[in-house]
């Protein structure tokens, strides 16, 4: 449930609410808004009675949350969550582009991708220092020195740095260089890992389960949120079916589904969808044109000579080009929702975002 406020409701007020809820055995979370606090009830196990808080002074309303999930949900908070990244904002109608290797397989590989990537347009540079491989015989990454070479990676550019956290054990390690700490596909329901990065103070970027609903996937973000985290990028990179010519299906329904129930962005990874590098641009493309807040991509300096996933990796000049193309894309697109809004405003009928 989500207790409302309302707009003139003092501090004194809505600590009284919150003890009331307390009280009766319930956690409060406080969500300030733009206009008025809200506060939400969790860890009830059935219905809460509205009445019970409906009458509290400064108190406007009292909502049933109807989903599973619930502070991940546009029902406990309307306006959509801006994760920021240094001076790189996720959410707020800018494209995001983070890009750069799978693995980080040597200094002046990842230096060498890193300046090409920025060069181009890249916001935020991505590589993996530990690496979960299907084979225990591939490339594993190179831990701990990996995430020193990530340190002067962003020395040297200025890039923030996304790198994933294989489990609770080595979060510290990771936290600790990251800018952004990816929580991975298979490791989507990791609950300790999740509650791990819901004690984080750092960003986290959650891959979506490549076997997952997206009620599963949100609900994984809930316990982040629930841990005391708020800042959570949802990022759809493909799920499993009975296609063999990609390594993934990239669910791109996803985007609009996300987007109508959660107010958390979410950011596309084609390169992890497609498996190929001639499938990455297209659907770079595609999620661009549906919404999606920003895109992950890998790119090598030399794929030929990767260590892991050189088949998907894109060459400098082919990002520079997908640059090129989705900016002039994603200016079309912001153009036509802005019609849309205008035209519906103006006939008194409601726009979806």
């Amino acid at each position: 449930m989500l207790i409302v406020m309302r707009r003139n409701a003092t501090a004194e007020q809505t600590g009284a609410v919150m003890a009331a809820i307390e009280a009766r055995g319930f956690t409060a979370r406080p969500i300030p808004g733009g206009e008025r606090t809200a506060v939400g009830i969790l860890h009830n196990e059935g219905p809460v009675d509205p009445s019970w808080f409906a009458g509290l002074a400064g108190v406007k309303e009292a909502i049933a949350v109807t989903r599973p999930y619930k502070l991940v949900s546009r029902e406990f908070q309307l306006a959509d969550t801006v994760v920021r990244v240094g001076p790189v904002a996720i959410g707020n109608g800018r494209l995001i582009l983070i890009a750069g290797p799978c693995a980080v397989e040597s200094e002046d590989q990842a230096l060498a991708t890193a300046h090409a990537v920025r060069s181009a347009g890249a916001h935020l540079f991505r590589a993996g220092a530990f690496k979960p491989r299907t084979s225990p015989y591939a490339f594993q990454g190179l831990g701990e020195k990996g995430l020193r070479i990530l340190e002067k990676v962003r020395s040297e550019t200025g890039l923030g740095i996304v790198t994933e956290a294989l489990d609770h054990v080595i979060f510290d390690a990771v936290e600790a260089a990251a800018d952004v700490v990816q929580i991975g596909a298979r490791n989507m329901q990791n609950f300790s890992l999740l509650r791990r990065a819901g004690r984080s103070r750092k960003p986290i970027l959650l891959k979506r389960g490549m076997s997952s609903t997206v009620e599963e996937w949100l609900m994984a973000a809930e316990y982040i949120l629930e841990g005391g985290n708020p800042n959570v990028i949802l990022c759809e990179r493909g799920i499993r079916t009975f296609a063999h010519h990609s390594r993934n299906t990239l669910d791109l329904s996803a985007v609009p589904v996300v987007q109508r129930e959660s107010h958390l962005p979410i950011i596309i990874d084609p390169s992890h969808a497609a498996g190929l590098r001639n499938q990455v641009l297209p659907l770079s493309r595609a999620a661009v044109s549906v919404g999606a807040h920003g895109l992950m991509i890998e790119v090598h300096h030399d794929p030929d000579k990767a260590l892991s996933d050189g088949s998907q990796s894109l060459y400098p000049a082919q990002f520079q080009e997908l640059c090129r193309q989705i900016g002039a894309l994603y200016e079309l697109v912001r153009a036509a929702g802005a019609d849309h809004t205008k035209e519906g405003a103006a006939h008194g009928t409601e726009t979806v975002s």
